[in-house]
């Protein structure tokens, strides 16, 4: 898809769009981490608050490398997968797919304080590449609606005047789809692509007139919705942490984000409705998102007794800079022939800030005699506090709102436990996850359960994992007054193999 907005971007026009077309479900997307690392953080189910000594682990508590004895490194793989069953109507379809990626690279460095007398006894400083989150993505809606996606058209273009959604003398139809983007808006365009597109009609051919009515007979609509993303959500952490005394450990992340997420959707509805002037239709849209941001965590870890560790750090806020694209394409066919209207011009909407919500973390280890540990972490983040904001256009008021309404806490459960007999290590865990949102019918609680093993070299270790989270969604196929949402049963496994060794 890169390669599609490159050759746009060459051959085409820029459209840059001051309207805001940020929603709900994107703060939720850029806020949402997954559980992904090292194989032996994946295999407990990132309970690492109040451990230390991984490397993914400091994104629970940055006081962990400071546990560290000696200088380590890492290096992770991880093969993904996910199996979607996507239920629309009286439809059913699956999809699934897999792909391989390097998750997690890192090093941490080791001080040692050798004057006995001073209370701070070592220091240590680490960099830390983790994908937290993995955009890969694909489902299917099909099946048999009663409502048209004229609808979304209709809702878009009402209130806007015929003569401005309509292709002027001496224009083209690019020319006009970028002159309406640029003086009135992405509403204004759909609004612009429904009419060129014959699916909706003026009330009145006049060109004051601004009530708009559906060219599509009501009835029975075949309706599929083809969704596919690719991305990822990233983050390096530059830490320093330290030990105080026999048994305090104090950390420091400074963090830097980068987000690349692109997305494509193919609609196609046909009918064969009574009076129906279109009788098929294909829409497609395509978004590329980048982004980058910075966050900082600290975080402490405090050692009760030889057997006992108390953990507990906070996560700052992420501020993101953001800025998105998109192309867009409708076609229809119905008794006056087939209308394709195709703009080759990418719309590039005015950069825009997202903070997320900060979040707490508290956690609790017992270590068994070296022979192993059982370890719980638990995590607290308002989602309802998330906020778009521009420097430059201040009117987010309306998305500030629905998140505040329709966002909620989340409370995040992780559990596990490792054994170790010899050179062996054995593993696993269980992760549970409350819904982002106050209705939990557009996205559901997230359940994982997970399980690992390593084998240790001496100056090298081998540890692989796996695991499986299963969820289930509501998505909104579009935004506006096309209402219809596709239910995901959505399961993702992955399989992970890291390679760590001594420095």
């Amino acid at each position: 898809m890169k390669k599609i907005f490159l050759l746009l971007l060459f051959i085409g026009g820029l459209c840059p769009l001051k309207t805001q077309a940020q929603t709900v479900s994107d703060a939720v997307r850029y806020t949402k981490q997954n559980i992904v690392g090292t194989a032996r953080y994946n295999a407990v189910s990132g309970a690492f608050g109040a451990l230390g000594g991984d490397l993914s682990g400091l994104n629970n508590n940055p006081a962990g490398s400071a546990i560290f004895t000696e200088s380590f490194a890492s290096v992770t793989g991880t093969i993904d997968a996910y199996d979607n069953d996507g239920y629309y109507f009286n439809g059913i379809t699956s999809t699934d797919d897999n792909q391989f990626s390097f998750n997690q690279l890192g090093g941490v460095f080791v001080l040692d304080n050798y004057n006995t007398e001073s209370p701070w006894k070592k220091l240590s400083f680490s960099v830390n590449y983790d994908r937290i989150q993995d955009f890969d993505d694909s489902y299917i809606a099909s099946g048999i609606s009663n409502t048209s996606i004229s609808n979304y058209f209709l809702g878009n273009a009402q209130g806007f005047r015929l003569a401005d959604l309509s292709v002027l003398d001496g224009e083209t139809t690019d020319d006009a789809y970028y002159n309406i983007g640029q003086d009135l808006g992405y509403q204004a365009q759909q609004g612009f692509l429904g009419y060129q597109a014959f699916i909706i009609n003026p009330a009145e051919d006049t060109d004051d007139n601004t009530n708009y009515e559906s060219n599509i007979a009501n009835g029975n609509f075949d309706q599929e919705y083809n969704y596919t993303s690719t991305g990822y959500n990233g983050k390096i952490n530059f830490n320093a942490a330290t030990q105080y005394g026999e048994n305090l450990y104090l950390g420091l992340n400074l963090n830097s984000h980068f987000i690349d997420y692109e997305v494509q959707t193919l609609f196609f509805e046909d009918n064969d409705n009574a009076g129906s002037g279109i009788n098929s239709l294909t829409f497609e849209n395509n978004l590329e998102a980048l982004g980058n941001g910075f966050s900082f965590q600290l975080g402490g870890i405090y050692q009760v007794s030889p057997s006992w560790r108390l953990g507990a750090s906070y996560d700052s806020p992420t501020w993101f800079t953001i800025e998105e694209k998109t192309s867009q394409s409708l076609s229809s066919n119905g008794s006056d022939g087939v209308h394709v209207i195709a703009p080759n011009i990418v719309n590039v909407f005015e950069r825009y800030d997202l903070k997320t919500p900060s979040r707490a973390n508290g956690s609790i280890a017992y270590i068994f005699n070296n022979v192993g540990f059982l370890s719980f972490d638990y995590s607290y983040q308002d989602y309802s506090n998330g906020e778009y904001k521009n420097n430059s256009v201040s009117d987010f008021n309306g998305q500030n709102e629905d998140i505040s309404n329709e966002l909620a806490v989340v409370s995040t459960y992780r559990l596990g436990g490792e054994y170790r007999a010899g050179a062996w290590s054995f593993r696993g865990g269980y992760h549970f996850e409350t819904s982002p949102y106050k209705d939990d019918f557009a996205q559901g609680d997230i359940s994982s359960f997970s399980t690992g093993l390593g084998y240790s070299f001496g100056a090298a270790r081998i540890d692989v994992a796996y695991s499986r989270a299963s969820q289930e969604m509501n998505p909104r196929l579009y935004d506006g007054n096309f209402t219809n949402t596709a239910f995901i049963d959505q399961i993702d496994s992955n399989f992970t193999a890291t390679l760590s060794f001594k420095l």
